[in-house]
Formats: C-alpha cells, structure tokens, sequence
C-alpha cells in the first residue's frame, strides 16, 4: 500500500543530546501541541521508549475521535517513532528524528508516512488540506522547541528545582508545569480538595489542621497562580468568589509556609495589571500607584496576602499578569469567533490601551521570576509594547484576513456586560515590564503581530 509521506527539517544550534532529552522529559508532548488544536490527554503511560502508550481525544471537524499511538524503533539521543494503532487514518508513522552537526548542532526531522481515511478519495479531497495543516503545525512545534531550549539554555548552570504549584489545571498553569519540566524540574501540583488528590500532588492541609503541613515540606520554590475565573457578569456573590479565591486564598497559603520548619526559598505569586486601574495613556510601572475599582482593590488585597511568606523569609515575587493571548482560551479566544465570521471591530472609541503577552511570554517570565534571585515585589508581565484597543482589532483583523468594522458601542458593552465589561472592556492600561526588563529577561514576541501570528498558527499570505 502507497502512504503519503510528508517531512519538516529543522537545525538547531544545539548538541543532539540536548534536543533528545527535551523531547523525552514531560511536558514535552503539551509543549508541542499547537493552542488551535483541540487535544486531550485521555491516558499516557510508558514515555517515548519502545511499548509507551498514548490516547488522545482530538476534534476532526465537528466530530471527536479517539486517537492511540503506540512508542517503538527507540534509539538513544536519535530517535522514537509513534505508530497509530487506533484513530481518523488508516495509517500513521511518525519517526522523530535527532542528526548530529558536529558537537554543537542537530537536525531535527519530523518524518511522516500516512494514509487518510477512505482511500484515494480521502486522499484526493484532503490531501492538500492534511499537507497545509501538517506544515503549519510543525512549524509551530519547531519553534516553540527552540525557543524553550533557548530559554532553558539560559538557566543551565542553576540546580534543578522541586517546585510546588497551584492552579496547575487553569490556561496558565497547565503551560507552566509542561514548560518547567522540560527544563528539568520537578512539578508537583498544589490541590485543595481531597478528591483532587490524584498523580503527582499534595493536599493544601486547612488552617485548623496545621499538624499536616509535612505535605508542604521540601519544595525549592512555589507558583501561586488558583483563582476564580474574573469573566462573567459580576453579581455581588461572583465578586465574593473572585475576592476570597485570591486574598484568602494566597493568605491561606503564604500562612501554611510560614509555618515550614524550611519553607521554600522563592515564592511567584500572581497577581494582575488590574492593580493600575483605568488610567487613560498614563505610562504605568511597576512604582505607579493602585488605581481605584473593584480590581485594583483586589490586586492590592492579593498582593498583601503574600506578606505572611515574605516574612518568614521567602522572595515573594508578585507577577502582575496583563491579557495573556493564545487561542486555546482567554479573551482572545472569545475573540477569534465573531472576527473569523467578519463581526469585529474595536470596543467603544477604540482609544483605551490593551496591555498583553503572548502565552509563551508569560510562561518563560514565571521562569525568570523563579530563576532570579534578586527580583523580587510588583513585577509586570507584559509585553513592552502596549497598543490601542483600535490596533489590536486592526491587526488581529489582518491576521485573520477578515475585516473589522463593526465596533461594539461602550453603552452596549455596560448594559450587557456591567462593571465586568467596564473593567476588563473599556478601561485603559498602558503598562510597561520595567523590571524584567531590567532584570534581563528577552520577549520571545515582543510585537503584537508576531504574537498573534504565532499563537494562531498563521503569517502573512496565509487563508484563516
């Protein structure tokens, strides 16, 4: 039988060894899956060596599908391959591929053999479509590739950390544990109810149970990202929710580890560029002061949580998140639906700021936070280039090829959307990451349209 054959090649400025092991650690398999996929993890076992199982849930169209591979034909630093035993083709090999340029280079080779279902048919009508969609998902698992060595490059000579991490299930930090044990560490989520208790966890023992904080012992550092999802119209029980999710919350917490007989030497605590306020084209930092709102409260409340850890001697670092992009959830995600169907268009006048970082930007700042020992307090996380809510929708509307017209009036948005909408809609928050900057760390995407071109798996010239 005559598969097709598709291939991507890629060279690295680094040693086959250490692209292998990358791809060998976990978190390399959610690391590599493109945010405008829809896959799941059903069950893994076995890693990327001979007999290592993987089921997948993907979504084909309107269907979803179960998809197995199997591992085999494992070499050491060269090679796995991953074999389809059940799923959408009739055939699937996948053969990864690691070849040395000398000592300090390789070339990585996705090599694969298919067959679409319902034979020459299936091949005459989506054999383009599986090629493009192929080519554009590669390219996306090569970059993401290396730009994590890179990152993790930086940070080699530190000791790998034990790392302790709440909200290890939400869109940051399900990315944050795939990102930190590619680089080596050692993740262990931080759960609060008994029934969460499941695979590589602890149990956030309750205050009235101080005698079970031997769960907590022997971490280098801790993430703190849990919190109740801000959208949603704010009714006075939601705006309890989201109150008591951060400050009793991180109280909880930074309480339990100040107890430690050896609490953890860092702690990264998130918090959010709602601390600012609505402040028009101010040019805001990291020493502006707490604007005013139902946010910007929260955010200072958020952050004084954090005070009981930094007393006992922990460097309390409290990232202050601005609208991550990525299309797997978030606000741009929301986004993508009336846009692609040409509805877009700018939010009231247009003129307030939109300060954002791609998805990967937030993920490797988590990791400069944890890595430098001398940031510490307020740090924002946000690309240094803030822009107008009318440019965002104009160049998320080029992306997209797809017009953006049709603005969204500001009464519109308060009548439906109330104090959330005025909030998260048509405030205006120009923020600058002051301090990472100056603590060295390097934007993966620093410019809007090279993020939203990443993170939707697009570039110019290409159909949406």
């Amino acid at each position: 039988m005559k598969h097709e054959t598709f291939v991507f090649r890629s060279r690295f400025p680094f040693p086959a060894e250490t692209v292998f092991s990358w791809h060998e650690r976990p978190g390399a398999f959610e690391r590599l899956t493109p945010p405008w996929e829809r896959v799941q993890i059903v069950s893994r076992t076995g890693g990327i060596r001979d007999g290592g199982r993987v089921s997948l849930r993907v979504k084909i169209g309107p269907f979803r599908r179960i998809w197995i591979v199997e591992h085999r034909d494992y070499i050491q630093g060269r090679q796995f391959c991953d074999v389809q035993t059940a799923g959408p083709f009739r055939y699937w090999k996948h053969i990864h591929r690691v070849e040395p340029e000398g000592s300090g280079a390789c070339v990585l080779e996705d090599h694969i053999e298919y067959s679409p279902p319902c034979g020459e048919l299936g091949t005459f009508l989506g054999g383009r479509i599986i090629q493009n969609k192929l080519t554009r998902m590669f390219a996306y698992r090569h970059s993401v590739t290396l730009a994590d060595l890179k990152a993790h490059e930086r940070f080699q000579d530190r000791a790998k950390k034990k790392i302790l991490l709440s909200g290890a299930t939400g869109l940051i930090g399900s990315g944050a544990s795939a990102f930190l044990e590619t680089g080596g560490h050692c993740v262990t989520r931080l759960v609060r109810r008994q029934d969460q208790l499941t695979g590589n966890a602890v149990l956030l023992p309750a205050p009235t149970e101080p005698e079970e904080l031997s769960g907590l012992e022997g971490f280098d550092a801790v993430v703190h990202l849990a919190g109740e999802n801000i959208t949603g119209r704010w009714t006075d029980a939601k705006k309890q929710k989201i109150r008591d999710s951060r400050v009793l919350g991180t109280g909880r917490l930074c309480q339990a580890l100040a107890k430690l007989d050896s609490p953890p030497r860092t702690l990264v605590c998130a918090s959010a560029i709602g601390f600012y306020g609505d402040r028009s084209d101010e040019i805001l930092d990291e020493k502006s002061r707490r604007g005013e709102g139902f946010l910007a409260e929260v955010c200072q409340q958020w952050e004084q949580a954090a005070d009981a850890a930094a007393q006992a001697g922990v460097r309390v670092v409290n990232l202050r998140i601005s609208v991550v992009l990525t299309s797997a959830g978030g606000a741009l995600a929301q986004m993508l639906t009336p846009f692609r169907m040409g509805f877009g268009g700018r939010i009231g006048d247009g003129k307030q700021y939109m300060s954002w970082i791609s998805y990967d930007d937030v993920l490797s700042a988590i990791q400069h936070a944890l890595e430098t020992d001398d940031l510490e307090g307020p740090v924002n996380a946000a690309s240094p280039n803030p822009v107008t809510n009318d440019v965002f929708t104009r160049i998320l509307g080029e992306a997209l090829h797809r017009p953006a017209a049709i603005p969204a009036p500001a009464f519109a948005i308060r009548s439906l959307l109330g104090e959330m909408g005025e909030a998260l809609l048509l405030s205006s928050a120009r923020v600058m990451p002051r301090r990472l900057m100056d603590a060295g760390f390097t934007f993966r995407h620093a410019n809007l349209q090279d993020a939203l071109n990443h993170v939707l798996g697009i570039k110019r010239g290409d159909e949406s």
